[in-house]
């Protein structure tokens, strides 16, 4: 497979089901657009209902009666070892394919680092894990393989989603059909083409790239075991209600409104320099973006103009460049949705600081573009308080630490934190009452530490020992 970038683009005509490319069931096809540029990227079929019937029999077969699942987990770690061998020589053609799909800065899609990374992690976790525990004189702990896997994996930062989920679950013994965003389906169908190179048994992985009403037919389908969902929170919610009516596990890791607590001897310099990252990268479409920023009330003017100066210094053009900082948003509804939020929060009276809507007149450049945004506003306006999912900021101003953590924790969501200080003793106690599922001090960063939300950020953890935990299911074995 060749990537697009800066050649030509990519058609793919065939689906990677049950270990062969084969032809789809329908004609239904999917062009892909980069969304800085609006020139064609490449296209795909799109699976329907028999397609997903059949990669998940291919994969309920490989689980059923197949070795993979049979194999000592030391076994399908040498399997994944070739896997980290073959993605590391392809990692450049991958980067290049991301930017041009999601128009994500060629910086940021270094990113795929991270699959490198979760892998080399489960590689030498495979050792270390507790497959089997004694406990007593007659009770043995088995960790199985939870079964077949239904992975529906969102647009953003494409590759980490998967391989969050993917490897975890190989490592465990299960199979796996991958559901790819609609926006991004290329990059998964090369990972296929990689997976091919490792050396799978057949029907261990398939992918089936497909529309949201057909994803809901694998969700819903009673040969899946699991799912494992990254996406918004209304999603969400329905992925869970129809997992819920058939007792199914789930693992759901939804959206965020994350707020970073910024306290009096904080480093001004070294918070908004992280904030270029930790706010505006992907262009805000990160679920864990830290969107709301607390400062004392006494510095608010000073942060304000730091970070709005920040703000508008971000080099904005061609996600190609290796210097560029900013991209565009994926799609038209993405540019639509976001600056529908901007100007609910210009009307319900946030104070706009820098960026906003294009002016009267303006004229707009060819793809989805959207100014970097500061506002500053109340935690009970809809800026400081929905997900956006674009490159917006809102500063709020606290008193003390009980006002900042209250601020912090008045919000449906709790998918991450952070608190910036020169006092780690402080910055550990105020770590300890944010409710939320992971906590950066001083924006410290760890991909491999477990990943998951409190409240309407999700159910369960990825990554770290607690994501292999939640592809098994533990048996216990007493005898006397």
């Amino acid at each position: 497979m060749a990537t697009p970038g800066r050649v030509p683009p990519l058609h793919v005509d065939q689906l990677p089901i049950g270990g062969r490319w084969v032809m789809p069931a329908s004609s239904r096809r999917v062009t892909v657009v980069n969304p800085a540029t609006l020139d064609e990227v490449g296209s795909c079929p799109l699976a329907d209902e028999t397609d997903i019937d059949r990669a998940v029999t291919a994969a309920r077969q490989a689980f059923d009666s197949g070795p993979w699942p049979r194999f000592h987990p030391r076994d399908r770690a040498m399997v994944l070892s070739r896997l980290l061998d073959v993605y590391a020589a392809r990692q450049a053609e991958m980067a290049d394919l991301i930017t041009a799909e999601t128009g994500s800065p060629a910086r940021f899609t270094a990113q795929t680092e991270h699959p490198l990374e979760i892998l080399r992690f489960y590689i030498d976790l495979a050792g270390r894990f507790p497959w089997q525990e004694h406990r007593g004189s007659g009770t043995q702990i088995f960790r199985e393989p939870v079964g077949v896997v239904a992975a529906v994996v969102p647009w953003n930062m494409p590759q980490k989603t998967i391989l969050m989920k993917l490897v975890p679950a190989l490592l465990a013994g299960c199979t796996v059909v991958v559901k790819p965003a609609e926006e991004t389906p290329l990059d998964a169908l090369l990972l296929a083409d990689i997976l091919d190179s490792a050396g799978l048994p057949p029907g261990v992985v398939s992918v089936v790239p497909a529309l949201p009403e057909t994803a809901e037919y694998l969700v819903a389908h009673p040969a899946v075991d699991k799912v494992a969902f990254t996406g918004s929170t209304e999603v969400g919610a329905r992925i869970g209600e129809l997992c819920g009516q058939r007792v199914r596990r789930v693992s759901l890791e939804l959206g965020g409104k994350s707020p970073a607590i910024v306290c009096p001897d904080a480093d001004p310099a070294r918070v908004v320099d992280a904030l270029r990252t930790d706010t505006f990268a992907l262009s805000g479409q990160i679920c864990s973006a830290h969107t709301r920023v607390l400062v004392p009330h006494s510095q608010l003017d000073h942060y304000t103009a730091r970070i709005a100066e920040m703000a508008e210094g971000l080099r904005v053009g061609d996600p190609m460049n290796i210097y560029t900082d900013l991209g565009p948003v994926i799609s038209r509804r993405q540019q639509l949705r976001v600056e529908g939020y901007i100007q609910d929060g210009i009307t319900s009276g946030a104070r706009l600081v820098t960026g906003g809507l294009p002016a009267d007149g303006e004229e707009r450049q060819p793809g989805w573009w959207v100014k970097p945004t500061v506002f500053i506003a109340d935690n009970d306006h809809v800026i400081a308080r929905e997900e956006v999912f674009g490159p917006v900021v809102t500063l709020i101003g606290y008193g003390d630490d009980t006002d900042a953590v209250r601020i912090a924790n008045d919000s449906p969501y709790g998918l991450e934190a952070a608190v910036w200080t020169e006092d780690l003793a402080h910055a550990d106690t105020l770590a300890r009452r944010l409710r939320a599922g992971t906590v950066r001090i001083n924006g410290a960063f760890d991909v491999n530490a477990p990943l998951g939300g409190f409240k309407a950020s999700g159910i369960g953890r990825e990554l770290g020992v607690e994501g292999l935990a939640g592809y098994t299911e533990v048996k216990a074995v007493v005898s006397r």
